[in-house]
């Protein structure tokens, strides 16, 4: 498992490396309940790019390059996506993620990535209460009563911008209904 876990490292940085190219890249911060999210990308960026260049986002890009994703995350889209954070990754059950991480589970870790995405171009202005239909297949339910919410996720950074669609940070991994994690 410990080996599982380098090879993601690796596979993140080699990700940053080449979607940090630009030295004129702007770098923002913004506040989220507490805690401080840095972003060096340009306007022209796509959703993979933002992603490995954001503090916070490294064990999505590692899940993201291990089902191979990242490819179709850098295509035209729009695409929205509902992003875990790190810490969102790290409140999983130990061992859990290492497991959805071996090649024998690419497909169950491939849904539910997608599970995490929307077609369309979704700021949080737009974002109604209602099912969402994901690329996965299966829907989410969004809520606007207290902020807003993904299934029982809370968005808790919206509308970080990318060339081909939009980011809202997450704090939570949602399960699409169609997968079982008991099986693994």
């Amino acid at each position: 498992m410990r080996k599982v876990k380098l090879v993601a490292l690796a596979l993140v940085a080699s990700v940053s490396f080449a979607a940090c190219g630009s030295d004129s890249a702007n770098t923002e911060e913004a506040m989220t309940e507490g805690s401080v999210v840095e972003t060096g990308y340009s306007d022209a960026t796509d959703i993979v790019a933002v992603a490995s260049s954001t503090e916070g986002f490294s064990t999505l890009v590692a899940a993201l390059t291990a089902a191979g994703l990242v490819e179709t995350l850098q295509g035209e889209g729009p695409f929205t996506v509902f992003a875990p954070n790190d810490a969102a990754f790290a409140a999983l059950p130990e061992g859990l993620l290492e497991k959805l991480l071996l090649p024998e589970n690419i497909a169950v870790l491939t849904s539910i990535l997608t599970y995490h995405v929307v077609s369309g171009n979704v700021m949080s202005t737009d974002v109604v209460a209602g099912d969402a239909p994901t690329v996965e297949g299966s829907t989410l339910a969004l809520t606007t009563d207290m902020g807003v919410m993904v299934n029982d996720a809370t968005v808790i950074q919206a509308d970080v911008e990318a060339s081909n669609g939009v980011i809202h940070v997450i704090d939570k991994v949602l399960v699409p209904p169609t997968v079982d994690l008991a099986a693994l």
